[in-house]
């Protein structure tokens, strides 16, 4: 073999192990991670979707200048489900909002939809009921719970290696690179340049979408980012022991001593804990923040009503700040409806990335 010939020959035999390793990572997982890329996408507009579709859900049906009590309905739903069960009331975002209750019980995990101007129950969906449930389930943990979020968690590493090899082996001798996508030679070729070219124009625009989707969906993401600070992670404080005596406060009395730290920003979440050692978590949505549900927390002792913690978002750990960004930005709320827009297509392309993939290996395969 002449000298010329030596760096052809390698260049050659290391662009195989290239494809060898982007193609069995793209076959072995890379199909599930478009597939989920895809929901992603089909999310963004079947959300909206299902909730004009569903206005029994999502639509009050009475108007009121003032919210009913909250206790009742808490009693109410304690009852039937067990006074362990967790309870997360989401009051209504605009005026024609019902208020949702997500319940998390041994015998049945959903969303009960509540009239906010008489406390009547209108309607209630379990987690993976209708398309738009399921769809979320296995988007955001493959309907594997944890352990399906740990997997996509480690698909986000999967996906990084198979963008740098698809980069490898794209990566042009002469530039500017050529962009044309031929469809006149057929459409084994046409999905070859489809896949290449749109693998390269999306492929760090997915690569967002895909990490910051493994930073919310597995924890301990974030607890490193956290470590690699230096910071201590902010948890739920500790709560006191008991006063003797003494009668519990109501849900409301709760929520009035929350918006005593912040009067004049809504609540975005209060969370009720299944057991009595665990503080009462209500989330405010402050100006400044970013998240669309708020991360300032207002802890307060589930019997006395008592504060007994403060956390402004600004001042949670590293990695628990993040999540105010992370958010927004995965689901495409951080820039408005062009972000959205880009969500959605960045999903499509992931998903006709795993598709073409497939297909050029399939029509290629040795008979």
């Amino acid at each position: 073999m002449s000298t010329a010939a030596q760096p052809t020959s390698r260049r050659q035999g290391l662009r195989r192990v290239w494809l060898r390793l982007h193609r069995w990572l793209g076959l072995s997982v890379g199909w599930v991670l478009a597939l989920v890329g895809l929901l992603g996408a089909v999310l963004v507009v079947a959300q909206p979707v299902d909730r004009w579709a569903h206005p029994n859900l999502f639509k009050a049906e009475a108007h009121a200048a003032q919210a009913v009590a909250l206790e009742p309905i808490h009693q109410r739903l304690a009852a039937e489900f067990g006074s362990t069960s967790t309870f997360t009331f989401r009051p209504p975002r605009t005026a024609d909002d019902t208020l949702w209750v997500l319940v998390r019980a041994k015998r049945w995990s959903g969303t009960v939809y509540v009239d906010p101007a008489t406390g009547r129950e209108q309607g209630r969906r379990g987690d993976s009921e209708g398309f738009v449930g399921f769809a979320f389930k296995l988007h955001s943990s493959l309907l594997l719970q944890d352990t399906g979020k740990a997997l996509l968690a480690g698909g986000a590493l999967v996906y990084l290696a198979m963008l740098v090899t698809g980069a490898v082996l794209w990566w042009p001798r002469r530039w500017p690179p050529s962009w044309r996508v031929e469809l006149r030679q057929g459409v084994l070729r046409g999905l070859f340049d489809l896949h290449r070219t749109g693998g390269v124009l999306m492929g760090l625009v997915i690569a967002v979408s895909v990490a910051s989707g493994a930073y919310m969906a597995w924890r301990p993401l974030g607890e490193a980012v956290s470590w690699l600070a230096g910071a201590k992670t902010t948890g739920a404080p500790k709560l006191p022991k008991d006063t003797a005596g003494g009668t519990p406060v109501t849900v409301d009395e709760m929520v009035a001593q929350a918006k005593q730290r912040f009067p004049s920003d809504p609540i975005g979440y209060l969370q009720l804990p299944g057991a009595p050692d665990r503080p009462v978590r209500v989330r405010m949505m402050l100006p400044d923040d970013p998240h669309p549900n708020g991360l300032t927390n207002v802890w307060l002792h589930p019997r006395t009503g008592e504060v007994v913690g403060v956390q402004r978002w600004s001042e949670l750990d590293p990695g628990a700040r993040a999540v105010a960004w992370v958010y927004p930005l995965h689901v495409g709320e951080l820039g408005g409806l062009p972000q959205q827009v880009l969500t959605f297509f960045s999903g499509l392309a992931f998903g006709g990335l795993g598709l073409t993939g497939v297909w050029l290996w399939w029509r290629r395969r040795p008979a």
